[in-house]
């Protein structure tokens, strides 16, 4: 969906980046824990260190209950057209003004061009769009844990034991506070900003409203459950050879599910997962490089500002 990658440089970069951010973090992040769900150091479970994802566009279907929505394109052997995003707009979770908006894209994308997204205008991806990417490292500190994606320097920052705010501020990725619960670690994520260009959950249109909230949990689960889930995955994505992933490990993976609630677009709560696995190689640096060139139409961009002769 239009990735330019532009030099490399290692990931350290990026983490001296949220290491700086997390130092600056407002004063009311650093605030003394309200009921603290943990138990001690030795109770909380260890998620840090580099994860991938090589599956595209990545987010599994759950194990049971409502789904996201998944392609409709299909290859002549049944699997997903990871070439073409024709959203399932019949999913009974869309109210039907959403589903209008996944079939219109749908539309577009059978014409051969394709349509606007974060992903690839190189905008904030937000949550849960944000699972596509195919890299993410996890930071955990005892205040807060950072999440630092391969793609386009996204960083997302959980502040831990903590409320939200009373009057939350939209922002891009939303106010997430999280929490442990035993063997896992839960956020919860409200006020996504919805009054922004290319405001979608997923790769498909599907749009959000400013009630959207997500509640995630994740978890380390054993070499034998990582694979049940990666059988259903393969149904509806595809893997990305250049994502390249340690076969030989066989130990724990990092499991993520989530749970999407949007009363102003879905008729009901749904879920997704993504199933993280140990990296082979170090990452280069990955960014989406803006650029004037609108290449789902085919021409520059209208905000480009233009001259027919010049100004002296």
């Amino acid at each position: 969906m239009g990735v330019q990658r532009i030099g490399v440089q290692r990931l350290g970069v990026l983490v001296l980046m949220a290491l700086s951010a997390a130092v600056a973090m407002p004063a009311f992040a650093q605030t003394a824990p309200v009921a603290s769900r943990t138990e001690g150091a030795a109770s909380i479970p260890d998620f840090s260190g580099m994860w991938v994802h090589p599956y595209f566009p990545g987010i599994e279907p759950p194990a049971s209950g409502p789904g996201p929505v998944f392609n409709r394109s299909r290859r002549v052997n049944g699997g997903p057209n990871t070439g073409q995003f024709v959203g399932d707009y019949t999913n009974p979770i869309l109210k039907p003004a959403a589903a209008a908006i996944v079939k219109r894209q749908g539309e577009i994308t059978l014409t051969g061009v394709t349509y606007p997204t974060p992903s690839n205008r190189c905008w904030p991806s937000g949550v849960p769009y944000i699972f596509f990417q195919p890299g993410v490292q996890m930071l955990q500190q005892p205040h807060q844990i950072v999440f630092l994606y391969l793609r386009d320097h996204e960083v997302r920052h959980v502040r831990l034991n903590g409320p939200h705010p009373a009057n939350v501020t939209p922002s891009w990725y939303g106010d997430s506070v999280g929490h442990y619960e035993g063997d896992a670690l839960v956020i919860d994520t409200v006020g996504i900003k919805a009054d922004r260009p290319f405001a979608m959950v997923d790769m498909y249109g599907t749009p959000f409203s400013p009630a959207l909230h997500v509640v995630e949990r994740y978890r380390m689960v054993d070499y034998g459950e990582a694979q049940a889930a990666v059988a259903r995955n393969l149904k509806q994505n595809n893997r990305v050879p250049d994502t390249a992933s340690d076969l030989t490990y066989k130990g724990k993976r990092l499991q993520v599910v989530f749970t999407v609630e949007d009363e102003g677009v879905f008729t009901m709560p749904w879920s997704g997962a993504v199933t993280y696995e140990r990296p082979a190689m170090e990452w280069p640096e990955n960014v989406c490089a803006e650029n004037p060139f609108d290449f789902f139409t085919g021409k520059n961009g209208a905000f480009v500002p233009t001259a027919d002769k010049p100004d002296f």
